[in-house]
């Protein structure tokens, strides 16, 4: 198995991971944390696809994707902090004025999960948020401990994944996901 990991830039590797099999279907594509919540819910159907498309024209960051044999299998959304809303986010806190990116999805597509891509898509989106200058790498996962989590709603990721990766847990937050507390993990990069 050979496992590459590099920027999001092929509309039609983006829609492997995130796309939905029907295309009228109401899909996240990871845009729930990256416009206003306005934006998101008037967004239907195509027009979700057709909005990342446009992303990605735009050169905005969006996150990378994990290849394996050159199959895209994984992603994971990292950007700007700035740039979504745990800018505004009441239930998770800003630690400091740190211009810092936040990594905020990690997706392994079905047939390729327990191969550690997870790890790989952590530590590809902490290269890539390096590579655009990044002082630090911020993450929101599940503090589950030893708990098993629906794989639905695991995309935040798992705390002792990120800690492994070289992140620690610089807050608490009151964000609740699938019964489990989500804990600020950070990762500075100066």
């Amino acid at each position: 198995m050979t496992v590459e990991v590099r920027p999001a830039s092929k509309f039609e590797d983006v829609r492997a991971l995130l796309g939905p099999k029907s295309p009228q279907a109401n899909v996240c594509w990871c845009l729930s944390y990256r416009i206003p919540s306005k934006l998101n819910r008037e967004l239907r159907g195509p027009a979700r696809g057709e909005y990342v498309a446009g992303l990605l024209r735009s050169g905005a960051p969006l996150g990378v994707l994990a290849y394996e044999d050159g199959e895209p299998v994984g992603w994971a959304a990292v950007a700007p902090r700035a740039d979504t809303s745990f800018a505004r986010n009441r239930k998770i806190p800003h630690v400091d004025d740190l211009p810092v990116w936040s990594l905020w999805c990690i997706r392994v597509r079905p047939g390729h999960r327990g191969k550690g891509l997870s790890h790989a898509l952590i530590a590809g989106a902490v290269a890539y948020a390096r590579a655009q200058g990044a002082p630090a790498v911020e993450a929101y996962p599940l503090d589950n401990g030893d708990a098993r989590v629906d794989l639905t709603m695991a995309y935040p990721g798992l705390r002792k994944n990120f800690e492994r990766a070289g992140f620690t847990h610089a807050a608490d937050t009151t964000s609740v996901l699938s019964g489990h507390p989500r804990v600020l993990m950070r990762l500075d990069l100066r």
